[in-house]
């Protein structure tokens, strides 16, 4: 019988195709993007999906939030079906998602704003996450006034703010510099296994950053993406306190990923797609 703790968030047989218009026939085809996608996320864990260009990893996270509709198979969270965006799941997106007019303060205070949240609750809750996040002093600052750093740590404050059980991050580091990556790979640790402690799913392309990160990683197969493997991350914990790159473990991990990738895009001949 599966403990409580595996049972915070099942994904059940998800399978999603499109509907693509070729460009040299004008004739519409039907491609099958994810093809029965099955795992479950542990209470507490923090773990990454990694998958070939085009496997659908984005598809699969925004059907888990109920941003879109699978053709078949089943989210479950928190024991409900999920068909709609649930009020106790966060959501980071790549892009940012910031809204330009608003100060760094009102767009964290943006999700409570939108659940009707008082005026002064959801400025001093979201005051609280602004110091979480380390952007103390910024909150009158437009977008444009700060980095791409900081505006990624502000769409971090914004889902903490409504208190998830599971926070859904898409590639949320992508566009930003190595070095900027690296130090906030390190702060989102530092806050979802230590100051709030938040049940983390996270899509990734960079093999380094799922290892760092994560107790677990989902391997995906390429399109139609399947679960090839879940495996564990077995380095210690508090992992921004040191370098894990130096353990043995941490190499052995990242060959097997490496050989893992390597094999589903060779094998198959995918090397890009237009499909996320």
């Amino acid at each position: 019988m599966q403990t409580l703790q595996t049972q915070l968030l099942q994904v059940e047989g998800i399978r999603k195709s499109f509907t693509k218009r070729s460009s040299s026939t004008r004739k519409e085809e039907r491609i099958e993007v994810l093809g029965g996608v099955s795992f479950q996320l542990k209470s507490g864990s923090f773990t990454s999906i990694i998958g070939p260009s085009g496997c659908g990893k984005t598809t699969l996270l925004r059907i888990i939030d109920g941003l879109i509709p699978a053709d078949s198979g089943e989210v479950m969270f928190n024991g409900e079906p999920v068909t709609s965006p649930p009020s106790k799941m966060g959501f980071v997106f790549q892009g940012f998602g910031l809204l330009p007019w608003r100060t760094v303060q009102k767009n964290v205070e943006f999700g409570l704003e939108l659940r009707g949240v008082e005026e002064r609750e959801r400025a001093d809750i979201a005051h609280k996450f602004i110091q979480i996040v380390g952007l103390s002093g910024f909150e009158n600052h437009y977008v444009h006034e700060i980095s791409g750093g900081m505006q990624q740590r502000v769409g971090l404050a914004r889902a903490l703010t409504i208190d998830p059980d599971v926070l859904l991050m898409d590639e949320p580091f992508a566009s930003v510099d190595m070095q900027t990556r690296e130090i906030l790979q390190r702060q989102l640790l530092q806050i979802v296994k230590g100051a709030v402690q938040k049940t983390t799913l996270f899509v990734t392309h960079n093999i380094d950053e799922a290892i760092y990160l994560s107790d677990e990683i989902v391997l995906l197969s390429t399109r139609p993406g399947l679960v090839r493997e879940v495996i564990e991350v077995n380095l210690p914990g508090e992992r921004w306190k040191y370098d894990p790159r130096t353990d043995p473990e941490y190499a052995r991990l990242r060959h097997y990923c490496w050989s893992f990738l390597e094999k589903e895009i060779m094998d198959k001949g995918v090397f890009g797609s237009d499909i996320a």
